[in-house]
């Protein structure tokens, strides 16, 4: 009895070491696979997000760049402001002159409003032009991993789910757009809050000042974001479709700004 069952045991092991090599034949075959894939994905700079807001724009004919070119020195020169403006306040707080430093915060919501009129109005004017572009339009993924605000945070994730399952180009243009909307609209109203806190009590707590600096951090790489997803939608229009789309952005620029947009006729 004791013989039976150790040849059964025997001949067991020996029906199931075929299926147990086979099975790690296919699990270090999928290592292998991912492992690959990771390589590839680094040689290839798939998975390297600092081209999201710090990589080189592909070049754009010289009637397109006279068009782009005064928006994105308007935006930049704005954020340039306010960033200075930030760290005199900064400065100040640091040297414990803490009504000083609200009074340079206060300057500092006046040119976040300037930032933020001119960016939101650049992203509704490139979600009305989104559906008459023809062709494929570019799509980049958005980097969310460099967003440090509870205010962006907070909008990401659904973002990052639909960005996966859409399919046209447009479809997931527009969702960025949506994206770059709400969160700038999510910051600036966070921002203010915290301003208005702040100016009440004088507040010199690392938590509001930190929240003050993600804020600014998050609304400037929402700018320059903005700014690739107009570089993009300009490289896809015609000629009849960039001259509507400079007469709006002049419409847009046209109180305050320090420079114009230059006509496809010039």
């Amino acid at each position: 009895m004791v013989l039976d069952k150790s040849l059964h045991f025997k001949l067991d092991v020996r029906i199931a070491f075929p299926y147990i090599r086979n099975s790690m034949q296919w699990l270090m075959g999928g290592f292998t696979l991912v492992a690959i894939a990771v390589v590839l994905r680094r040689v290839l700079r798939m998975d390297d997000g600092r081209d999201a807001h710090v990589g080189r724009f592909g070049s754009l004919r010289g009637d397109l760049q006279a068009i782009y070119q005064p928006v994105a020195q308007e935006i930049e020169t704005h954020s340039i402001i306010l960033g200075i403006t930030l760290n005199d306040a900064f400065s100040e707080r640091r040297s414990n002159r803490h009504q000083m430093a609200w009074r340079v915060v206060a300057l500092a919501t006046v040119e976040w409003e300037r930032l933020g009129k001119v960016v939101a109005g650049l992203q509704s004017i490139l979600s009305r032009f989104l559906p008459a572009t023809n062709g494929i339009v570019p799509v980049r993924r958005v980097a969310v991993g460099h967003f440090k605000s509870r205010a962006v945070m907070d909008n990401v994730g659904l973002y990052e789910l639909l960005d996966q399952i859409l399919f046209s180009s447009k479809s997931r243009f527009a969702l960025q757009l949506r994206l770059l909307l709400r969160a700038s609209t999510a910051l600036s109203k966070d921002f203010k809050r915290a301003c208005r806190e702040g100016e009440l009590t004088l507040d010199s707590s690392d938590a509001l000042w930190t929240r003050l600096d993600y804020c600014f951090h998050d609304f400037d790489l929402i700018a320059k974001e903005t700014l690739l997803a107009f570089h993009t939608l300009l490289a896809c229009q015609t000629p009849e479709g960039a001259q509507a789309l400079a007469s709006e952005l002049q419409l847009l620029l046209e109180q305050g700004m320090r420079v114009s947009v230059s006509p496809l006729n010039q």
